[in-house]
């Protein structure tokens, strides 16, 4: 019989972890398939750890529980899931329920139909603040125009993908990771479901604002090069006004004088070019700081402790 296994990354998640199991394994226990849910907890400063042993101590059979060093991320607990992943099919979700475990019997008939990859969107973020579904719709639009891959708007983690995706995923070495980027750029035959936001069961978002907005800005720097042509592009351009600015102020001294008035103009425009130069430097830093990282080699994650059946261990 195939084995589903359902990663599931945890950070601060102490309200949901119980919730999640009992609404997911409701629905996998009609599925005829054997199943494993994989709890990562990436961290966690509040009771999360200890809940999810309780339910590993309750069904050992079918929980296993990953505990970080410290927290690393979400990025680091979803690789740390899919390199453990035993199953012949995988699925990553969110503690939250904000990805519906109903969707999960459908998604398999749409991959019995030759899909290897069966993921979802959302079509509204209904619930959400106006101001993040809005910066949210944008990095979509400005990645999309840039990368080789089309990242899909409201696209979510929450996918179903077989061992043959997953282990070409794992491929990928990379340290800093952009899974919904990942995920697309591997190919793979994929469908999309579409559903309406699901706000959370119980407990706060970790994710915040800044948070999100590093995090798009490691997606596009992780997927494209443009930033770097484009800083390229603006110090031809204003290279070339400036030259041409040049040889106006030359030409006006030698016919008019060279009159004292004119040096806010002067003053500005030096703001301007170091403001431009500051930028493309901070634009090149970023992807220094990038293969600096890559360069060293550094582990995603470290486990601490993992709890699974036939005893926990180091």
């Amino acid at each position: 019989m195939s084995l589903l296994s359902v990663v599931v990354p945890c950070y601060n998640e102490q309200e949901t972890v119980s919730l999640f199991f009992d609404a997911t394994s409701k629905i996998l226990d009609q599925m005829d398939m054997d199943y494993e849910i994989i709890y990562v907890n990436d961290g966690s400063k509040d009771d999360t750890l200890n809940e999810c042993i309780k339910l590993y101590e309750k069904h050992p059979e079918v929980i296993r529980v990953i505990d970080f060093s410290r927290n690393f991320g979400k990025e680091g607990a979803l690789l740390a899931g899919l390199e453990n992943a035993k199953g012949d099919y995988v699925t990553v979700m969110d503690a939250d329920l904000q990805d519906p475990p109903s969707y999960l019997p459908l998604m398999f008939e749409e991959l019995n139909k030759g899909y290897d990859v069966v993921g979802t969107r959302r079509v509204s973020r209904k619930g959400e603040p106006p101001i993040r579904s809005f910066f949210a719709r944008q990095f979509y639009k400005l990645i999309n125009k840039f990368t080789e891959v089309e990242i899909v708007d409201g696209a979510r983690d929450y996918r179903l993908m077989t061992r043959q995706v997953v282990d070409s995923i794992l491929e990928l070495k990379e340290y800093h990771r952009f899974s919904k980027g990942l995920f697309v750029w591997v190919g793979y035959k994929t469908k999309y479901l579409e559903y309406e936001n699901v706000e959370r069961v119980a407990g706060e978002t970790s994710w915040n604002f800044w948070g999100l907005l590093k995090y798009a800005i490691e997606g596009i720097i992780a997927f494209t090069v443009a930033p770097l042509r484009m800083a390229t592009f603006m110090g031809i351009i204003i290279s070339f006004i400036a030259f041409c600015s040049l040889i106006f102020v030359v030409c006006r001294a030698l016919i008019f004088g060279d009159p004292v008035s004119g040096w806010p103009s002067m003053v500005s425009i030096m703001l301007f070019l170091g403001g431009i130069q500051l930028l493309a430097l901070g634009i090149i830093g970023e992807y220094l700081s990038k293969t600096y990282m890559e360069v060293k080699k550094r582990p995603n994650y470290i486990i601490k402790k993992i709890y699974e059946k036939g005893g926990k261990h180091d």
